[in-house]
């Protein structure tokens, strides 16, 4: 019934969505002004996920940097409001000030699924369009998830799906014993709880599951229990800088257990340096992805910042260009007219292997996933080219939406 009831959707929307398009574009064109189209970004730029802040930010730039030189939207230059969200509480206060203050005309950004919640509040209350950049949690695309709200990030369903298919292929999930050092906020209970029941599904055990706060930073306590429990696999349910600082003691503590986990951003690795990064993890995008599209990228990015990009520059640069191509297509800047491209059959250039789709149903950005396995120190050249990557995890032939199986999170419903 799922499949049936998503497919007389896509079909009303081709119809109905086109039909809302065409009868909106019209006055936003002749509503256009001369200045500049105003968007807002907020992403953390201070504490634990401050480094990927920093990557979105640069990432942001050049995307502005490349869409003015394009032409623009519509003919008109656009121009980014950039705060630092911190936390909740500040993200739906400079929100809330974008919107009223500012006028922007959409927000993208973040990294923390909590702060993402508290900016889709805001931009469901107040009819403004959210494009999601780093937000994983499956509550997001499910029990919480908005209208307004849209997801580039892959949520955790994603991850766990992507990295899973890739650890069962290895043989390394039936009948094996697994360990799960786990950040103990939403992000890491909903991979946690993900990771369970996949584990579950293809009869792998769990022998570990503990929690960690997020500003931890002694780990020996849990390297000795990991010891102890001489699990098969070791997989980190970790953020940030967690994910730096636990690697650098697994191997100070000389544990060799096959080592990954099931979310990943890329300057963790670089920040661990090679000596110390290893295992397989899961990448949404990496910068030695064999496409043209992507490495045309990763050079614009290097030549202006000296360094390659990381995913999270990925992902607010991709973010944009959607925005800006929808804002193009429909021919202005009308929300309504915006979710409704985005629900509708728009597919966009995701620097990958296939085109990337919004699922009409909870908004989620379906999009090839990647692994990315540590080099062996001897094969490294350099600080960035550290790990290999594979192939899109899923083949040609199989659909984008079975890395959303068995999402956890609840049903979105937007509301009705």
């Amino acid at each position: 019934m799922a499949v049936i009831r998503n497919m007389n959707r896509r079909a009303v929307l081709r119809s109905g969505g086109a039909m809302v398009v065409g009868a909106l574009a019209a006055p936003a064109i002749l509503r256009a002004q001369d200045g500049p189209i105003v968007l807002g970004h907020l992403t953390p730029r201070t504490g634990f996920l401050g480094p990927f802040g920093d990557y979105a930010v640069m990432g942001v730039d050049l995307a502005v940097e490349h869409i003015n030189a394009d032409g623009g939207v519509m003919g008109r230059q656009i121009q980014v409001i950039k705060e630092d969200s911190v936390n909740p509480q500040t993200a739906t206060t400079k929100a809330e000030r974008m919107i009223e203050r500012d006028k922007v005309a959409a927000i993208t950004g973040e990294i923390s699924s909590a702060s993402t919640l508290a900016i889709g509040q805001v931009a469901e209350r107040t009819g403004t369009v959210f494009i999601n950049t780093g937000g994983n949690s499956d509550f997001l695309r499910g029990s919480d998830c908005k209208r307004h709200m849209f997801h580039v990030e892959t949520q955790n369903a994603m991850y766990l799906n992507g990295e899973g298919f890739y650890f069962l292929d290895a043989g390394l999930v039936d009948g094996k014993k697994w360990y799960l050092p786990t950040a103990d906020y939403a992000f890491g209970h909903d991979l946690l709880e993900g990771a369970k029941g996949f584990l579950k599904r293809n009869n792998g055990e769990v022998v570990g599951d503990d929690l960690l706060p997020t500003d931890a930073t002694d780990f020996s306590a849990i390297m000795l229990k990991i010891r102890s429990a001489k699990p098969d696999v070791v997989a980190l349910n970790l953020a940030g800088t967690q994910i730096t600082g636990f690697l650098k003691q697994y191997g100070e503590f000389g544990l060799d257990y096959p080592i990954g986990g099931f979310g990943f951003d890329t300057a963790a690795a670089w920040a661990a340096g090679a000596q110390n990064f290893r295992g397989t993890w899961p990448s949404v995008w990496n910068h030695r992805i064999d496409t043209e599209e992507s490495q045309a990228f990763a050079k614009a990015f290097t030549d202006k910042y000296g360094k390659p990009p990381e995913n999270q520059a990925w992902s607010d640069y991709i973010a944009l260009k959607i925005l800006a191509k929808a804002m193009n297509d429909v021919g202005g800047t009308d929300p309504d007219a915006l979710i409704a491209y985005m629900e509708g059959d728009a597919k966009f250039d995701v620097m990958k292997n296939r085109q990337g789709y919004f699922h009409p149903e909870n908004h989620q950005l379906l999009q090839d996933v990647y692994a990315i396995t540590a080099l062996p120190e001897s094969e490294v050249e350099n600080e960035w080219d550290i790990f290999t990557t594979s192939a899109p995890v899923l083949r040609p032939d199989q659909p984008l939406e079975l890395l959303i199986k068995d999402a956890v999170g609840g049903t979105c419903t937007f509301g009705a």
